[in-house]
């Protein structure tokens, strides 16, 4: 122990010798051009990089012969560790002048080198870090001399998306390189609606049992498609232990990244026999002649530089490594290098060796030449032109024993593809597989995996069933002896047809859900509520979909209709009186009738007296009454005039009309039954106090409430007998008057109770029966196309059961619509304070209780520190040392000391502080803790504040085994698995994803956007925060990426870009600095107006108070959360001082 302590007490004296060496004006060499190269050089790819570039050098000068500027490499070892490669970068700075640095080889070790080389002005080139989150935003001088991982996610999501995979597990090695990946394969995921149910890391230190704890946990879930993340020598463990496990068998779909398919020819045949049926994504290097040259000739070198090593094929980093050594050499020679020296700045105030390096002349210049320099290159077309390549193609591979085979192709315009050369004639269907070569899956098989399986451990599906109170729907039933639970009815048969209409075997077991005496154990909503607490797999039934059960379980398509209408008694209006003759006709129409044909006699009578007709004899009533003679029998008494037969004519006419209404009318009230409802609308019901009936444990009992019945008024039964009964009885003799139920159950109603009642309706829609299952479950999607075939056809559905109760009653303006969805978030900022209302306390409750939201604003928590430590070497003190603070948390680090011994005035030990000022400077904060860690041998270090500036740090405490504390760096991407003496005392950003969560569940939104600042700790929560949108179904359409030193021209461009977009939910994670200046410039452009909802998370909600009034202002409107500090005398006392 005492060596290795001596042997990093020595490491770390050359890396302050590199920082402390006194610098000069040093002029480089004419005509040379001082180039740092950083790789791991006991690593494959490192040994691979090292003879490209070496040969790189010697082919391009021996073609430019007549080129004055010399490239001059000085080679370092990383070692593969972080604190190596920044020691190397400085001393390559400090002592060697280097105008570029080449590397580094890892991602990890590039996020610091850059930020030397950004201070510096000398372009750093990686051809091997391929981690997203290496921006040249906030980095100009780091360059990408590989493909960035996201250009690959797209490919992937091709591959899931044409073989119909919905869900995904990545497995990724908990690095920088390992965790970059994630967001960007959410994004891709989520364009076709696949999700990730999981996400398992794997420490880069794992040993193979550790890896096989994290692989039995996968077995334990229904996924069955990977995606592989790692480095070369963690995915040889991986795949090993996956073989002895039994995963690389059929049924599982592995998919490799490029980080292991580039290089995979290079792996040795045991390696890749465990990968078996994998299958790969790579950039694809078009073939040429040049290549074939320089491949066999870097065949030869790599033996000759590498003798004991196994035989090895270039790679694309290889030739990568090569094309930047050209592209640099090519740059060098057009920037003059005169006058090309490192220029010290002035030392400040505070500041370090290392804050002080320095500044490359010609940086600039050569900067802008790489940039410029475009040239087609042994890997391809080599232009940096974007600060990192652009690429065209990629090629997928497949693992089939010890060899690959390439099956396709991928590009942005043409999809997947077989061959480069082939033309894209072949039409693309709804139902065709990917056009690549046959694959060979895991397990030696060709037929592809369908992604997911019931995990291998025995278990049969658990299937809940209930008994419903219509038998004909669901009857369950328990063998007295055996207590083996049977379950018939019309549902059961539609869900045992769909079980044989799947393409794969599912075992089943029927589980009751009862109390153990042959009754329901609680309501509908209570049963499916089981299915979310893992009781069990399904639940089967007469199970209504409804919107609330979504936020818990996932339904199939429904197998039935439905909707809610009202079953009432019917009155029969037949009148059986004796002078029902009379009724056909009105009153009105009576006497009209007799006064009409007095009328016409008399006009007849006029007329044909006139001409003397020989029937008009006798006296007036004589004369009168065959003149009304005349009207009916006209045919037998003869009428001379013309104008009397038209008068006749006309009344024949009416009397027709009037004779065969009065028949019709007759006929119908004599020999039709006329059944009316008692009731025909809600409304009346609600008006007369009627009692009305609900199937017990039915959601329609909250669904009247809702609509305005009183509680008292309502009446729940368990069966068609009991309504019928209670029915008969009515509203007045403790009966009721109408019963309200879903249409299946009324239509069974009708049915066996055909005689005196009807349905009226529906009065309200719903989605109709459906199977409920966990939360994306992948049966969901097998299950409902297997119900849609049988509904579209005839081969279960029971005639009975689709004819049942059709003598339906639809009342105009009956139906009403669904109850409006909750009012949006009223929010409002009074008096500076802000002001949240919420919709109901139930939705407040559902806030995970560790977090307050911020219904004001109270003081910003202040930090103390309490520390017991051990007394250093002879002079009973500790040295500790707190970075960056701002003035709050250094007074409350000062008050802390002061208190502390106040208290404990018996303690022997005490803190001494050395406080410095890291500037907002990763460099400044990293070369801090160097001069504190050597010059004044501190045994803690408390900070520092950014965690950006505390991955370095932390890396440094872990190396030294010195205790880093923080408790300002939240960044989740900060754990302690890799870094033992990294100690978080505040709270990790990804605690407050459930409340944020819970806040955007409560308030029904479906879509988020997420604004967070392109640093450590705001990519940090990203992961985490997806996972619980997931989890509620809410999606991220889009993520708004704010640069740390963004202006308020480039956010507004952002905001403006927002505002195209539907989202109007907006959660904002950032610096309170950014935060301030993104509220300020979306103010101006109107986007704190109706409308739009935005959530800050507790990096700003916990100092909000210290904001200064006009970024508060701006903020009017904002809900955010922070963490709860009690109330307390003690509290109340140090805020005071």
């Amino acid at each position: 122990m005492g060596k290795e302590r001596t042997a990093e007490r020595t490491a770390f004296f050359f890396l302050l010798l590199s920082l402390t060496v006194a610098q000069n004006v040093t002029e480089s060499g004419a005509g040379i051009l001082n180039v740092g190269v950083i790789l791991h050089l006991q690593s494959l790819v490192g040994k691979m990089a090292r003879t490209s570039i070496l040969m790189a050098v010697e082919d391009f000068y021996a073609v430019h012969t007549n080129y004055k500027t010399k490239l001059v490499l000085h080679i370092r070892d990383s070692h593969g560790d972080d604190i190596q490669a920044a020691s190397e970068a400085i001393d390559l700075l400090e002592n060697y002048n280097v105008k570029a640095i080449v590397g580094p080889q890892k991602s990890s070790e590039a996020t610091f080198v850059s930020d030397l080389g950004n201070k510096s002005q000398v372009p750093v080139i990686s051809f091997t870090a391929t981690n997203p989150t290496l921006s040249s935003t906030n980095v100009p001088y780091f360059l990408h001399g590989t493909l960035s991982d996201v250009t690959q996610m797209n490919t992937i999501a091709a591959l899931i998306k044409a073989y119909g995979w919905r869900e995904v597990v990545p497995i990724y090695e908990d690095t920088d390189y390992g965790r970059g990946i994630i967001p960007y394969l959410v994004d891709s995921l989520q364009e076709f609606g696949a999700s990730m149910p999981y996400r398992s890391a794997i420490p880069e230190s794992a040993n193979s049992d550790k890896v096989g704890q994290e692989l039995y946990k996968l077995m334990t879930m229904q996924t069955r498609v990977y995606v592989v993340h790692m480095s070369s020598n963690i995915g040889s463990i991986l795949f090993t232990k996956a073989n002895e496990l039994g995963m690389m068998s059929k049924g599982y779909a592995w998919i490799l990244t490029d980080g292991i398919s580039n290089i995979v020819n290079s792996l040795s045949s045991s390696v890749l026999e465990e990968m078996n049926g994998a299958v790969g994504v790579r950039f694809y290097v078009p073939t040429s002649k040049e290549l074939d040259d320089f491949t066999a000739r870097w065949n030869e070198r790599f033996k000759h530089d590498n003798p004991n090593d196994p035989p090895s094929q270039l790679s694309i980093f290889g030739l990568w490594g090569y094309d930047t050594i050209w592209a640099l050499a090519q740059a060098a020679e057009k920037v003059s290098m005169t006058n090309a020296i490192l220029q010290k700045q002035q030392d400040t105030k505070n500041s370090t060796c290392l804050g002080t390096l320095g500044i490359s002349t010609i940086g600039p210049k050569l900067l802008d030449s790489i940039l410029q320099n475009k040239f087609r290159g042994l890997s391809g077309e080599f232009d940096l032109t974007n600060r990192q390549l652009k690429f065209s193609t990629f090629q997928i591979i497949n693992v089939v024993g010890s060899r690959l085979k390439e099956i396709g192709f991928w590009t942005a315009k043409r999809g997947i593809f077989r061959e480069l050369n082939e033309n894209r004639s072949k039409a693309t269907t709804v139902n065709s597989m990917p056009d690549l070569k046959q694959v060979m899956w895991p397990g030696e098989v060709y037929r592809v995996p369908k992604g997911w399986q019931i995990p291998t451990n025995g278990k049969k599906l658990w299937v809940g069933v209930r008994t419903s109170g219509y038998p004909e729907l669901m009857k369950v039933e328990t063998d007295p002896v055996t207590n083996e639970i049977t379950a018939s009815g019309y549902a059961i048969d539609v869900f045992e047809e769909v079980i044989k209409r799947l393409p794969y075997a599912m075992p089943y077991e029927y589980v009751g859900f009862d109390n153990g005496r042959g009754f329901n154990s609680g309501s509908y909503n209570d049963f499916v509520y089981q299915v979310h607490l893992g009781v069990y797999d399904a639940a089967i039934g007469d199970i209504t979909i409804r919107y609330n059960r979504t936020s818990y379980v996932d339904f199939t398509l429904p197998y039935t209709e439905s909707g809610v209408a009202m079953i009432v008694p019917v009155k029969d209006d037949r009148d059986k009186n004796t002078w029902v003759f009379l009724k056909p006709l009105t009153t009105d129409l009576w006497f009209g009738s007799i006064a009409f044909i007095i009328y016409t006699a008399i006009v007849i009578w006029l007329l044909e007296r006139r001409i003397n007709n020989a029937e008009l004899t006798g006296s007036f009533f004589r004369q009168l009454g065959i003149a009304i003679y005349f009207s009916f029998f006209a045919d037998r008494e003869r009428v001379d005039s013309i104008l009397s037969r038209m008068v006749v004519i006309i009344w024949v006419f009416v009397l027709l009309v009037i004779t065969s209404s009065y028949t019709a009318n007759l006929s119908s009230m004599l020999t039709v039954q006329q059944l009316q409802p008692t009731v025909t609308d809600l409304q009346e019901l609600l008006k007369n106090g009627e009692y009305v009936g609900y199937h017990n444990g039915s959601y329609v009992g909250d669904l009247l409430k809702g609509l305005g019945f009183d509680r008292g008024k309502l009446r729940a039964y368990d069966n068609s007998d009991d309504f019928a009964a209670a029915l008969i009885k009515g509203s007045q003799n403790g009966g009721i008057a109408a019963v309200i139920h879903e249409i299946p159950y009324i239509k069974i109603f009708l049915a066996k109770h055909c005689q005196g009642y009807t349905m009226v309706g529906p009065i309200y829609k719903s989605e109709g029966f459906g199977f409920a299952f966990p939360k994306r479950s992948p049966l969901v999607y097998d299950f409902s196309r297997a119900i849609l075939s049988i509904t579209e056809g005839d081969s279960i559905i029971p005639e009975t059961f689709q004819n049942l109760g059709n003598n339906t009653v639809r009342i105009p303006g009956a139906a009403s619509p669904a109850p409006a969805a909750a009012p949006l978030t009223r929010l409002g900022m009074h008096q500076n304070r802000l002001v949240v209302r919420l919709p109901s306390a139930d939705a407040l409750s559902k806030v995970n209780t560790r977090f307050l939201l911020l219904e004001h604003m109270p003081i910003s928590l202040t930090s103390s520190l309490r520390q017991t430590c051990k007394p250093t070497g002879n002079s009973g003190q500790l040295a500790a040392r707190e970075l960056q603070t701002n003035r709050e948390t250094r007074t409350s680090v000062s008050l802390a000391v002061e208190d502390f011994y106040a208290v404990h005035q018996n303690y022997s030990t005490r803190l001494v502080l050395h406080i410095r000022d890291s500037m907002g400077n990763d460099v400044q904060a990293a070369s801090a803790a160097v001069e504190l860690l050597e010059n004044y041998k501190v045994q803690a270090v408390i900070g520092p504040k950014k965690s950006s500036e505390a991955v370095f740090v932390s890396n440094l405490g872990n190396k030294t085994q010195v205790p880093i504390v923080s408790f300002t760096a939240t960044s989740p991407s900060l754990t302690s698995n890799g870094m033992p003496y990294f100690v978080r005392t505040t709270l990790n950003d990804s605690a407050q994803v459930n409340s944020i969560a819970s806040l955007i569940k409560a308030y029904g939104w479906r879509e988020v956007v997420l604004v967070y600042e392109d640093t450590v700790y705001g990519r940090g929560i990203l992961p985490y925060l997806i996972d619980a949108l997931e989890e509620i179904d809410a999606h991220v359409p889009y993520r708004s990426v704010i640069p740390f030193s963004a202006t308020s021209e480039s956010i507004k461009e952002e905001l403006y870009k927002l505002m195209t977009m539907q989202t109007r939910v907006l959660i904002v994670h950032m610096s309170s600095t950014t935060t301030s200046l993104l509220f300020t410039n979306a103010k101006e452009v109107g986007m704190m107006n109706k409308g739009f909802v935005w959530i800050i998370t507790n990096g700003v909600a916990n100092i909000i108070d210290s904001l200064n009034p006009h970024a508060i202002e701006a903020m009017n409107g904002v809900i955010g959360v922070r963490f709860h500090a009690p109330k307390s005398k003690e509290l109340d006392k140090l805020s005071i001082r």
